[in-house]
């Protein structure tokens, strides 16, 4: 399973990109998962729910199913948060596990940097940024820049890095109709 990580500050993008990029690599055939990292404290789950109440009453894992889908609710109950390799491992096989945030964890990464954030790079400090995807040049990086305004170009750097080439995608998708 290949892990990318879409990492940048908040507001730069990352979200709008990931959404713009899941299609146009599941229509080449891949299997996609994403994880995404929160920075506050959330909740999918709603007050009332039987599994809400399930979670209240002092539940540490809340699996819920259907036909269509199953989400499982686990309560840290005090315990530390999980790295990004624990929740990895949490996931079935896909062919790419789309990672929005930890951007200080150590995994491969396209930066997502706009000037207009006025935050840093990540990139000078980040030997695991493999590609910078930018509204604007970006001069003397060591790592390609890309337009995050072209998402399409942004696939085509995702799918080489992947090693991926037209002959096996083409079987991919082959495979996927």
């Amino acid at each position: 399973m290949k892990v990318l990580g879409i990492a940048g500050w908040s507001g730069s993008g990352k979200t709008t990109l990931l959404t713009d990029l899941i299609p146009l690599l599941t229509a080449h055939g891949l299997r996609i998962s994403t994880i995404k990292h929160a920075h506050h404290e959330f909740d999918v789950d709603q007050p009332g729910k039987d599994s809400y109440r399930h979670r209240e009453a002092g539940a540490t894992e809340v699996l819920i199913s259907s036909a269509k889908r199953f989400a499982l609710l686990h309560e840290h109950r005090g315990d530390p948060e999980p790295s990004l390799n624990e929740l990895l491992a949490r996931l079935a096989p896909v062919d790419l596990v789309l990672v929005e945030g930890f951007k200080k964890e150590a995994h491969p990464k396209i930066e997502v940097w706009r000037q207009s954030v006025g935050k840093p790079m990540l990139q000078p400090d980040d030997p695991y940024v493999i590609a910078v995807a930018s509204d604007g040049p970006i001069a003397g990086l060591p790592v390609p820049v890309l337009d995050a305004s072209r998402p399409q170009q942004i696939a085509e750097f995702i799918l080489a890095w992947m090693g991926l080439d037209a002959a096996e995608e083409k079987t991919r998708r082959g495979a996927a109709q």
